[in-house]
């Protein structure tokens, strides 16, 4: 199972990973960004990668 790698260093809190795949990225009150779980499950491969390709910071990769 492939699973999400988040750069938080990099992550300033576009938000477009959270429209794209919403069951996957949550982003709290002050902007930072959380996973509901890092592992990637088949039903949300495609907007996981989705959220990997919009993310305009390139904070995002998914690692098999």
């Amino acid at each position: 199972m492939s699973r999400i790698v988040v750069d938080f260093d990099r992550c300033e809190g576009h938000g477009l990973c959270e429209q794209t795949a919403p069951d996957v990225f949550r982003l709290d009150d002050e902007g930072e960004l959380h996973l509901t779980h890092e592992e990637v499950a088949p039903e949300h491969e495609s907007t996981v990668a989705a959220a990997v390709r919009v993310c305009p910071v390139a904070a995002l990769k998914v690692q098999s």
